[in-house]
């Protein structure tokens, strides 16, 4: 595998895993009891965008390594070309 197709992996690996990481933990200004005029009550009370990079960051580590060695280890098939050959 290429360099230019492991950081390909990782980068859509990280932006999936940052979709599932964003609503953990938010707190909601409804549910925090201070809705700021002008703003929707499901809007979070207070976004931290630093913590959730590095979690993000820390759990798509984890997923590309467990694929990389996957792939390493011929137990998943990324492009497809084994398909047929036995």
């Amino acid at each position: 595998m290429s360099v230019v197709f492991l950081i390909a992996v990782y980068f859509i690996v990280w932006w999936v895993t940052l979709f599932i990481v964003l609503p953990f933990g938010v707190v909601t200004q409804a549910e925090a009891g201070s809705v700021v005029a002008g703003t929707p009550e499901s809007a979070p009370a207070q976004f931290r965008l630093g913590r959730v990079l590095l979690i993000t960051t820390g759990v798509s580590a984890v997923i590309f390594a467990l694929l990389y060695v996957g792939v390493q280890l011929r137990i998943i098939d990324l492009l497809g070309l084994s398909a047929g050959t036995e």
